[in-house]
């Protein structure tokens, strides 16, 4: 009885200030003054206050985005009314903000975003439309994550339209509204006078929002994107939305995208449609983010979600999360027939080819790819391909040895489809995301053997791929067509006439003798005719062993560099089907193609 009073007491204490909390409003009003000048004005409004001060934040980084942006850095003019009062506000670092409410039950904060740098990730403003990438935009009160709001767009003069994956409210044009800011700050918003079609797929509507014209098929594009989302719904056996928007911004020379919630981003390049290639590539980006939709939005690595948009969120596991959807997004569109199985298989030897080929992938792990990605990933120097691997193409690689690993351990019966829709509903019970120990012995119970020795060679360790063994589960040869010529190992540039180094590979002849980035190339033994040696024509004579004399400039000054060419280590992997493979081997590429 006496704890059931304190329990009664605490609840009546507590409740003034759950009850002053739950009445906190927010909304935002987003105009467009100056979009030639590539400003958006916001106007936040936040109501039901009761204390002394509010302090606002702006996120420092974009979910999908492995990078510190420091959006705060394109925020001018803040300032904040209670009516018609000027309150005074102070900025207390990079991203945080200080209104002091006079109090005020209600305070409204007005600032405007600068926006010129076009990616999927940040916003872009100019005369023709706008793009709101929310994190860059949209500020929020101290820790007050889990409060809704409401976002109204006043359009520009002349544009009609507004794309997003937020709920609109009803009777309100325009207007939109998120349960939380997770909601709010992973719902981009496209504003203008895009082009705009509808397919329903796997029971859900989807919108394509298409920015910037192009020579694509709407009608075609309807039907392969259908195709690609009801390939990507089997696999995890139900779509978890009921509606979802495609923003594609087509320029003369795009690429890349961003998953969201219950929408993506997409980068192309508009005139490369008409082709077959082109419209394929495009239809791969989508289906790359369409599969996100699972594959790291509600199948994450736990330290994804609930997110700190202050600072890093490290996680060992974006080689699952990213490399993965690389290694799904052939396997979607093989099974959506928009390629064929050869080339099916000969992406994944070529995209095999390149990671052999980095030196920096014996040098740095997937799980520590994926772990230095704030540090590594958004900022490669020169010596970038020495010093590391991309999560995204040794995840592809990675997903693509597990896959075949799991169907020949199995005789054909599973795969890691099984171990993929697994997971999802693991989170999806849970209600958080996944530790590596986690995912690895998913992997050990669909598989039935123990994958112990394979994270400590591939995803922990640096070993050389496996490729002969592995794809041999499939009944698939390899062979390496590669020429084992003299190799120098640097990459060049011409500019204005001159010839400059701007990468050296790691244990290449040129590293191991002495030739620099940034040491322009002037002669080759004492050949200094432009021609020569812009064509390297000089060293197409060469063989392995011979010595070679570079005449270079290095800071102004002339200097002479002998070389002893090596051999190439590269490899160029081909691939082909085994006319001799036995049923197993039939059964493991039928279980892993999913054809």
């Amino acid at each position: 009885m006496l704890l059931k009073q304190i329990g009664l007491g605490l609840l009546i204490l507590l409740a003034p200030a759950l009850a002053a909390k739950a009445q906190i409003k927010v909304n935002y009003e987003v105009s467009f003054r100056e979009p030639q000048a590539h400003y958006t004005d916001v106007k936040m409004h936040i109501g039901g206050l009761n204390k002394e001060y509010v302090d606002v934040k702006m996120p420092v980084w974009a979910p999908g985005s492995y990078l510190i942006r420091e959006f705060s850095r394109n925020v001018e003019g803040f300032a904040a009314t209670s009516g018609k009062k000027l309150l005074k506000t102070e900025k207390l670092k990079k991203n945080t903000w200080r209104v002091y409410t006079s109090n005020s039950n209600s305070i409204d904060i007005n600032y405007s975003v600068y926006a010129f740098e076009i990616s999927v990730r940040t916003p872009f403003i100019d005369a023709t439309h706008a793009f709101l990438s929310p994190t860059a935009i949209f500020m929020y009160p101290d820790n007050q994550l889990a409060l809704s709001s409401t976002v109204k767009v006043i359009p520009f003069e002349g544009w009609t339209k507004v794309s997003t994956g937020l709920e609109p409210v009803a009777g309100q044009k325009f207007t939109y509204t998120a349960k939380n800011y997770d909601i709010l700050f992973d719902s981009p918003i496209e504003v203008g006078n895009q082009e705009v079609f509808e397919f329903t797929a796997a029971g859900v509507k989807h919108e394509v929002a298409m920015y910037g014209g192009g020579n694509y098929n709407v009608e075609r594009l309807k039907t392969d994107m259908a195709k690609v989302v009801e390939q990507a719904t089997a696999i995890y056996g139900e779509n978890p939305n009921k509606h979802y928007t495609f923003i594609v911004h087509n320029f003369l020379r795009g690429g890349g995208g961003l998953e969201h919630l219950n929408s993506t981003v997409l980068g192309a390049s508009r005139d490369a449609y008409a082709t077959e290639k082109g419209h394929t590539d495009f239809l791969g980006l989508v289906a790359h983010e369409y599969h996100h939709l699972w594959n790291v939005k509600r199948l994450r690595p736990v330290a994804l979600g609930p997110f700190d948009y202050e600072n890093e969120n490290y996680t060992t596991d974006l080689w699952i999360a990213e490399g993965f959807t690389a290694y799904y997004e052939n396997k979607l569109l093989l099974r959506a027939g928009l390629i064929s199985p050869e080339e099916f298989i000969g992406n994944l030897t070529r995209a095999t080819s390149d990671v052999i080929n980095s030196r920096g992938g014996y040098v740095q792990s997937a799980a520590m790819s994926s772990f230095d990605a704030w540090i590594k990933y958004y900022r490669p120097d020169e010596n970038s391909k020495n010093s590391g691997i991309s999560y995204y193409s040794k995840g592809e690689i990675v997903g693509m040895l597990m896959d075949l690993e799991i169907a020949k351990a199995t005789k054909g019966k599973a795969s890691l489809d099984n171990v993929m829709k697994a997971m999802y509903e693991q989170c999806k019970i849970k209600g958080r995301g996944y530790t590596d120990a986690e995912f690895k012995a998913m992997v050990e119970k669909i598989s039935g053997i123990s994958f112990t020795d394979f994270w400590a060679k591939y995803v922990n360790g640096t070993e050389k791929i496996e490729y002969e063994k592995y794809l041999g589960y499939a009944g698939i040869k390899v062979k390496d067509m590669a020429q084992k010529d003299a190799y120098l190992g640097i990459a060049t540039r011409v500019t204005e006439g001159h010839i400059l180094i701007t990468a050296v590979s790691r244990n290449s002849a040129a590293w191991v003798d002495g030739l620099n980035v940034n040491d322009e190339l002037i002669g080759v033994d004492g050949t200094y005719a432009e021609p020569a040696i812009d064509k390297m024509s000089v060293m197409k004579q060469k063989k392995v062993g011979d010595i070679v004399t570079f005449q270079i400039r290095r800071d102004g000054l002339p200097k002479e560099i002998k070389v002893t060419l090596k051999e190439s280590p590269n490899v160029q992997l081909v691939s082909s089907m085994d006319p001799e493979g036995t049923e197993i081997d039939k059964a493991v590429f039928k279980r892993w193609t999913g054809i």
